[in-house]
């Protein structure tokens, strides 16, 4: 039965399609916490070496990746990831290979959200396996 902010012959999901994705975005988060906890003693030992600032920049950010794995079932999740991702890129100015790291994961999140967007077409369009009869 369709309402009226859905389409005739709409079938909703019979499992959960965002709960992948959002296993893949929580998975994708520590692996970027992982890249910014070892990227502190390798940028340490590279030229002037990392002040008390930015290391503690760098683990407040990988810290708060790591709690964002906890919050990827909410509306404004995907809002929280790519404002880390711009906190990782503005570390660029702590060293610009951690900054190089924020741009491609950057990109990673470039695909998640096209990724995103592909869930939200074939939701609407009853392409999923559990919409199908």
């Amino acid at each position: 039965m369709s309402t009226p902010d859905q389409p005739a012959g709409f079938k909703p999901p019979t499992t959960d399609p965002w709960k992948g994705f959002r296993g893949v975005c929580s998975g994708t988060l520590i692996l970027e916490a992982i890249v910014v906890f070892l990227g502190i003693p390798a940028v340490a030992k590279l030229g002037d070496g990392i002040g008390a600032g930015a290391t503690v920049y760098l683990v407040v950010l990988g810290l708060l990746m790591i709690l964002a794995c906890g919050v990827q079932s909410r509306p404004w999740a995907m809002g929280l990831n790519l404002g880390l991702q711009v906190a990782m890129i503005a570390a660029w100015f702590i060293h610009p290979a951690i900054g190089a790291l924020g741009l491609l994961f950057a990109a990673v999140w470039v695909y998640m959200l096209y990724l995103r967007k592909d869930i939200v077409a074939r939701i609407e369009r009853g392409l999923l396996p559990g919409q199908r009869d």
